[in-house]
């Protein structure tokens, strides 16, 4: 498997080695002791899975009690996923970065908590699985508007379709002066062997 870094220290794009032929492909998913021996010791207790049509934009999501960390792939189709940095005293606070995930290109983004989380489908249908470090708790849940003009993500339609919820997210600004803010001050990003 190859790890390659971000701009943020903790936030990772992983792909792994893919063994195909004319019949398909094969690879591993996750795989406990070859995560570990990176530094990625985070436990997986839910997986999930949604669907979704061309140009559906959803995020910017997280969620604080539990933490919720996830691994996410594109099991058919392709998106553009975002992270944005959330953390309270964070030097790259409001910052974000962004990878295509598909499914010719096998790549899985693993995103900590700390961050929103946000995607944009740019094929006919995507298929999305991610794997979670805690379970979804609707208590603790919230969103940051995916066109904040201070987090000033550039995303690669102008069209999207967003959901009503989404829409009614909050600022970056909002989040800063939220009583939670502050929630993730014990999320500190690991050091990770990046050898393949």
């Amino acid at each position: 498997m190859k790890i390659e870094p971000t701009k943020f220290p903790d936030v990772y794009v992983l792909t792994p080695n893919v063994y195909g032929d004319s019949r398909g492909y094969f690879h591993e998913v996750y795989q406990k002791e070859r995560f570990h021996a990176f530094g990625l010791t985070s436990e997986f207790v839910q997986d999930n899975l949604s669907k979704s049509a061309k140009r559906v934009l959803r995020g910017l999501h997280f969620q604080w009690n539990p933490h919720q960390g996830k691994l996410v792939r594109a099991v058919k189709g392709k998106i553009f996923d975002v992270v944005v940095d959330i953390k309270r005293g964070s030097p790259t606070f409001g910052q974000w970065t962004s990878v295509e995930l598909s499914e010719e290109n096998h790549k899985m983004f693993w995103i900590p908590p700390g961050y929103a989380h946000g995607f944009l489908t740019l094929s006919d249908e995507v298929i999305l699985e991610y794997k979670c470090t805690g379970t979804w708790n609707g208590d603790s849940e919230a969103s940051i508007r995916y066109d904040d003009p201070e987090i000033g993500i550039v995303w690669p339609l102008s069209d999207a379709i967003v959901s009503e919820k989404d829409l009614e997210g909050m600022s970056l600004r909002e989040w800063a002066e939220n009583e939670n803010f502050g929630v993730f001050n014990d999320t500190l990003p690991p050091i990770l062997k990046l050898e393949s």
